[in-house]
């Protein structure tokens, strides 16, 4: 958005800096695929497929990631990165196949949503009691009504 002259060229690209133990948390982006090459360091990234039939229905994909490595998130399927390492930081170059891909962070979007959604909903969808859904929306009470 801020080179015109790239703004409709359907990518873009981003540098990722981990820190030691740091993550990418699971996220998706509904308009692009995403390729991942690791610069520095190791990552341990994966995604999960779609609610297709049997036998791949959300299957889970991941891979230990080093230097040099690269890796593919298909366009809109939840994924994340992790830095396993506790000593060191890790690199990546994030290349995205638009030049607005979007970003939900699954997170901030189920427990953090402004208003929130309604605890007896999460709670049947994830099969937990609505006391763990309140704990997990509070976690996120700060950053949604300032």
């Amino acid at each position: 958005m801020e080179i015109a002259g790239l703004n409709t060229l359907g990518i873009s690209i981003a540098r990722i800096d981990y820190a030691p133990l740091g993550q990418n948390p699971p996220h998706t982006h509904p308009r692009a695929t995403e390729i991942l090459t690791v610069l520095e360091g190791t990552l341990y990234v994966g995604f999960v497929t779609s609610n297709q039939p049997a036998p791949n229905r959300n299957k889970f994909l991941s891979k230990v990631l080093n230097k040099g490595d690269v890796f593919v998130f298909p366009v809109g399927l939840i994924h994340f990165q992790f830095n396993p390492n506790p000593h060191k930081p890790a690199v990546a170059i994030a290349a995205l196949s638009s030049q607005n891909p979007g970003a939900i962070t699954i997170a901030n979007a189920v427990f953090g949503s402004d208003p929130q959604i309604s605890d007896d909903v999460l709670a049947k969808a994830f099969q937990v009691e609505k006391n763990t859904i309140d704990w997990l929306q509070a976690q996120f009470w700060e950053n949604n009504h300032n």
